[in-house]
């Protein structure tokens, strides 16, 4: 049995969607929008259909060679004049996976450093396990469209053959 999770972009879509509908509904009215990426490129792009806000993106390394976790989070990229940017707005942030968590907590943290108002985290998939870091208290709204059981999940940005992945995605869902 493969013990993977494999997801469509079809599936990451319609998952945004409804998170961008939680999001209106709790009177979140986000200024900007944070994409970790690489993961959090792609729900953060199809959210800007729905939240029409700018996106900045970060690059924040935590696994190394084979996805093995490093020591800390790392960053790699960061917002240019992030002060001005960042100073009093509402901020949403995006990832793929609430895996570990210590990846979202690290970079809460940096953004936190640039007093915004608020900072709302939305993620596609929120890992039920033991987290290796946790949000700082100001951390109050969390979106997550699905929580999952703590397996590898495929997302199709990592698909070397996109149809063979969304085969599996298929022959995944029909054994339900």
């Amino acid at each position: 049995m493969d013990t993977k999770i494999y997801v469509t972009y079809n599936d990451i879509h319609k998952a945004v969607k409804r998170l961008a509908c939680k999001v209106i509904e709790s009177d979140f009215d986000p200024d900007v929008i944070v994409a970790i990426g690489s993961g959090g490129f792609i729900p953060a792009r199809i959210l800007k259909t729905f939240i029409n806000r700018p996106i900045y993106a970060v690059g924040i390394s935590y696994y190394g060679i084979d996805n093995i976790p490093m020591d800390s989070p790392q960053k790699i990229q960061w917002i240019d004049e992030v002060q001005q940017k960042l100073a009093g707005k509402k901020i949403l942030l995006i990832d793929e996976v609430d895996d570990t968590r210590v990846t979202l907590s690290y970079c809460l943290e940096e953004l936190l450093s640039h007093d915004p108002e608020e900072i709302a985290v939305l993620v596609i998939h929120n890992k039920q396990k033991a987290k290796g870091a946790r949000f700082p208290e100001a951390i109050t709204r969390y979106f997550a469209a699905f929580d999952v059981e703590d397996r590898w999940i495929r997302y199709p940005w990592d698909a070397p053959d996109i149809e063979e992945h969304d085969e599996c995605a298929r022959q995944h869902y029909l054994k339900k």
